[in-house]
């Protein structure tokens, strides 16, 4: 049976811009939509941030700190008190916990005191940015909290094949994949412009490479960097265009004076830069999907990325996007530069991009987490049963001893 009411817990949401707040807003508009009433438990966001109620969306907010190097966000603060004041009051059939903070953990914990389900995602790769930041003396206790705080719940979604068996490998129970969709609605070649364009010094036949996203280091932001520069030398109708913001971006207008930065764009006018690209850099190694590589492909660019993630689920090599092994950094340019002497291949790359893309809704997305959801809380209730019973029985054999 479809669930009448359920807690999102995270760090983050809309209108942060991030993947993980951009997949939460995607699965909580989808509930919505469904009739479902949702209640989101997150961090203010700013000091006028209040709880509200929109509907059938309850949103309930904690105080936070703001998380280093993400200042724009912050992690919450573990407010158990009001954390089951409000559980209590909403009564959620079940909870999905997004992100591993200490809210999370309180909130966990909390569900567990209510006999409240719950399920946890693993959205972002933090032992690989500990790794990235050269802090590999920490990276097997962030293992160790992570497993524990995804084995206290009844299970664990991730979006792709490859992140299960990683987590399977590490000991984390019961690891299941909910993928991700894309709005090809918003995102499609139809919103390319031709005055963007120019605005960016380009010619109807020239190409843009394009980079949406954090512009920080475990992005791997550099990689295309050192791409473009190889490139550019053989190319002058070249250009490289980033969309975002993030801590190396002042570095890169200051070393790269011919990269076009655009700054944090988003709605309408982040699919017309999206649209108006052609070639959708993505060398991070550290994403645990990417959805800026399946937006990419909505607005028909090729996409050129390391093997894993969201390439790994949805590009075939040659066919809808280039991909190269995941520790071949030295090949990730030379698929570039293919794209750059193959024209025909380029072309049909695109237009296969934007037709696979075409097939990834949202919607079946949404209804696979609400399943996910109910089963979650008829086992749930399963095991409630079973433990009266149990319960009872000793009870009676207790009596009976008597």
């Amino acid at each position: 049976m479809t669930p009448e009411r359920i807690c999102i817990v995270t760090e983050t949401f809309a209108p942060e811009v991030n993947g993980v707040a951009n997949t939460l807003s995607q699965l909580v508009n989808g509930m919505l939509a469904r009739g479902i009433t949702v209640q989101v438990i997150r961090p203010r966001q700013n000091k006028t941030d209040l709880d509200n109620q929109q509907g059938k969306l309850h949103t309930v907010t904690l105080p936070g700190l703001p998380i280093p190097g993400y200042d724009q966000l912050k992690f919450g603060l573990p407010n158990k008190a009001k954390v089951q004041k409000a559980l209590a009051e909403f009564q959620p059939q079940a909870i999905y916990v997004a992100t591993e903070g200490p809210m999370g953990y309180g909130a966990v914990s909390i569900a567990k005191k209510l006999n409240i389900p719950v399920l946890s995602g693993f959205h972002t790769n933090f032992h690989q940015y500990i790794e990235h930041y050269h802090l590999g003396a920490l990276e097997k206790l962030a293992y160790r909290y992570l497993r524990h705080f995804h084995n206290r719940t009844g299970g664990t979604l991730v979006p792709t094949t490859l992140q299960k068996q990683e987590l399977d490998r590490h000991g984390f129970e019961n690891v299941q994949v909910l993928s991700r969709g894309v709005d090809s609605q918003r995102f499609s070649p139809s919103k390319r412009n031709a005055e963007l364009r120019a605005q960016w010094g380009l010619q109807d036949d020239d190409i843009a490479l394009i980079y949406v996203g954090r512009i920080a280091g475990e992005k791997n932001i550099n990689l295309a960097l050192s791409a473009y520069d190889e490139l550019k030398e053989n190319e002058p109708r070249l250009k490289f265009i980033l969309v975002g913001d993030g801590p190396l971006l002042d570095t890169i207008k200051q070393r790269h004076r011919d990269v076009i930065c655009c700054g944090m764009k988003t709605g309408e006018e982040l699919a017309q830069h999206y649209a108006s690209g052609d070639i959708f850099l993505f060398p991070s190694k550290t994403d645990t999907f990417g959805n800026v590589v399946t937006e990419a492909m909505a607005s028909g660019l090729a996409v050129v990325s390391f093997n894993y993630a969201a390439a790994g689920e949805h590009i075939i090599h040659e066919h809808n996007g280039m991909v190269c092994d995941f520790d071949d950094d030295s090949g990730y340019s030379d698929q570039v530069a293919a794209l750059l002497d193959r024209p025909h291949l380029l072309k049909s790359i695109k237009q296969n991009a934007h037709r696979h893309a075409s097939t990834i809704s949202w919607d079946s997305i949404v209804d696979l987490f609400i399943s996910k959801l109910a089963n979650l809380e008829s086992a749930a209730t399963d095991y409630q049963k079973n433990s009266s019973f149990n319960q009872e029985g000793q009870n009676g054999k207790s009596q009976l001893s008597v």
